[in-house]
């Protein structure tokens, strides 16, 4: 369901999920929440090479991945250091937990309020979405992008405001934004992430033929 253009560097995963009941009706695991708590430790870990790996990865289209625009799994190891990181609801609480420990920033996005069709492909210069409430803006050229057709709306730094999932959600897409830099890592990743979604009922499908 996804077209991805050519890329020299990005190993991408995909998935989508089918929750048994709306979003806000499923609480996250003990299990899962734990995995928040500082020292607390999971199959996949995070390290040095990973991060910069990434880095490069968000960098070949020009993009600068540092400060408020480093990689969204940079900035979860800070809020867990600085006990930040709270629960929120099943999709973004499996998606934060991996993303922290296996240090691959991913993306879920709610599939009902995306437009088809669907792809994966650099942003141009002045490209922007709001990624917040508040309606604060990120500028997105040279990042790359998961588009739908209204245009982009999510990336490996800050997912779109108009796309992010609710307690009404059913249906999720997920992107784990993986680099061939560490061959098999995104897969592994989107592994593990699937099979603790599926521990509390979803059914999960590939989204990449």
């Amino acid at each position: 369901m996804l077209d991805v253009s050519p890329h020299p560097l990005l190993d991408l995963a995909a998935f989508t999920a089918e929750l048994p009941r709306p979003l806000g009706e499923i609480e996250s695991s003990p299990e899962l929440l734990a995995l928040f708590m500082p020292g607390a430790t999971g199959p996949m870990s995070s390290s040095d090479t990973v991060r910069e790996a990434v880095r490069k990865l968000l960098r070949h289209g020009g993009f600068r991945p540092t400060g408020r625009s480093k990689p969204a799994s940079e900035y979860l190891i800070k809020a867990v250091a600085e006990g930040l990181l709270r629960p929120i609801n099943l999709a973004v609480d499996a998606c934060n937990a991996v993303s922290l420990h296996s240090g691959m920033p991913i993306s879920v996005v709610d599939l009902d309020k995306a437009v088809a069709p669907l792809s994966v492909s650099i942003a141009p210069e002045g490209a922007k979405y709001v990624f917040n409430a508040s309606g604060q803006e990120i500028d997105l050229g040279g990042l790359l992008c998961l588009c739908d057709a209204a245009g982009p709306c999510a990336n490996a730094v800050k997912d779109a405001q108009r796309t992010k999932v609710d307690a009404n959600t059913r249906r999720t897409l997920s992107i784990v934004w993986g680099t061939n830099a560490l061959p098999g890592r995104a897969a592994e990743t989107a592994r593990w992430y699937r099979e603790i979604l599926e521990r509390h009922g979803v059914v999960t499908h590939d989204a990449l033929v």
